[in-house]
């Protein structure tokens, strides 16, 4: 732990020294188009009146040559490339601090032009709200090593005391900027969660309003296809038999209303805990088609390992959208279903005859060959359907399947 804290610290010196500068931050003048405009012709003029008033406050002192124009350049420096790079700015105030400090007269509170003196301060603020405290500790302390160095003992506290305030102060300025920000985004992700309540409350009212209105019909359906029987006072086998089949799907059909209204009542649905469909469930659909008025034929040989369960449960959803396509666009026609294992895929054929009405061969833009299609291409299979050529309609499939595993 101590180890890993030390690290720490010194990961913020290499970023202090040598690391990454800060992100830049946008301008406060960009919320002022027209202000920005002259922002940068007035801040030239500015640099520039400084870079004079450091210069003759460095002449001042007499250096020799190009001494003062060096120091007013360094004087400056900072302050231009402060707004896009705090931490190159420190750095070059560092510098300054501990260069520009030649013939200084004796006795002053501030060994440095006052351009240099008030634009360290600047920089410091700003570094100080821009910067985590690690580096802002190792900012604070590289600064104070010129200061101690260089101002006179008898005005030491008086420079001191300054830089610590502003440090302190930036970093609580930095502080309350986090906190606001991660209120904002406390308050936009409330703002959501709200949002999204409001959407499970009206799905859940629906779903209340279909059960109400669906259920209510389905319910209806299946009771009267059981007592009409009873109603009626002849009534032949394979009518009774056809009512019963009409009452069974109208059950089975409520079942798959209340589950899919479940589901938009609940905020979240869990795994399905309910066997699903496969290969061996293939013969009783069939069976149950049959007993609907469809001339079904089944040929399915079961495979010899067995199929993973996504596979065969794509198998099943096919056939079942094929069987239910064809009753429904091809009355009175026969149908072929056709599942044949292979070693790597499972073929699935579902092909129909001309129906009484040839009309109604052509499938209506739905999402029963969509949801085929999807099923098929979600394994890495291939899917197509089309009229074909001697009338009717054709729907295959092909599953590709690993061979571990199976459903039976």
């Amino acid at each position: 732990m101590e180890r890993a804290r030390v690290g720490s610290w010194w990961e913020a010196l290499r970023r202090a020294v040598a690391g990454p500068d800060v992100a830049p931050v946008r301008p406060p003048l960009d919320r002022w188009p027209r202000l920005a405009a002259y922002a940068g012709p007035v801040g030239l003029l500015a640099v520039v009146g400084l870079f004079a008033v450091a210069l003759a406050t460095e002449t001042g002192r007499h250096l020799p040559g190009v001494v003062p124009f060096l120091f007013a350049g360094l004087t400056v420096a900072p302050l231009l490339v402060l707004p896009r790079r705090p931490l190159l700015a420190w750095r070059l105030t560092v510098l300054g601090l501990a260069t520009c400090t030649f013939n200084a007269p004796a006795g002053a509170a501030w060994p440095w032009n006052p351009v240099l003196a008030l634009g360290s301060l600047l920089v410091l603020a700003v570094v100080a709200t821009r910067v985590d405290r690690p580096v802002l500790v190792w900012v604070g302390l590289l600064t104070m090593v010129p200061v101690v160095a260089l101002v006179d003992p008898d005005h030491r506290i008086d420079v001191v005391v300054p830089v610590l305030m502003l440090l302190v102060l930036g970093d609580l300025v930095r502080g309350n900027r986090l906190s606001r920000r991660a209120l904002a985004a406390q308050t936009a992700l409330s703002e959501r969660e709200r949002e999204r309540r409001a959407v499970l409350e009206e799905r859940t009212r629906i779903a209340r309003e279909l059960h109400d209105v669906v259920a209510h019909h389905m319910s209806m359906i299946a009771v009267q296809a059981e007592t009409a029987p009873y109603r009626v006072t002849e009534v032949a086998d394979g009518a009774r038999a056809e009512f019963a089949a009409i009452a069974g799907s109208a059950r089975a059909a409520l079942t798959d209303m209340r589950r899919l209204l479940g589901v938009l009542r609940s905020e979240s649905t869990g795994p399905e805990t309910a066997p699903q469909p496969g290969l061996a469930d293939l013969p009783a659909m069939v069976d149950a088609a049959r007993r609907a008025g469809l001339a079904v034929t089944l040929d399915a040989p079961a495979p010899a390992g067995g199929t993973p369960a996504p596979v065969g449960l794509a198998a099943y959803r096919i056939v079942q959208e094929g069987l239910a396509n064809a009753a429904r666009h091809a009355a009175g026609a026969a149908v072929r279903v056709s599942v044949r294992p292979g070693p790597h895929a499972l073929a699935v054929r579902v092909e129909n005859t001309a129906g009484d009405d040839p009309s109604t061969v052509e499938r209506c833009a739905g999402h029963g060959l969509t949801g085929m299609r999807e099923r098929a291409l979600a394994l890495g299979g291939t899917f197509a359907a089309g009229p074909a050529d001697g009338g009717g309609y054709v729907v295959d499939a092909l599953l590709p399947y690993d061979g571990e595993g199976g459903d039976g």
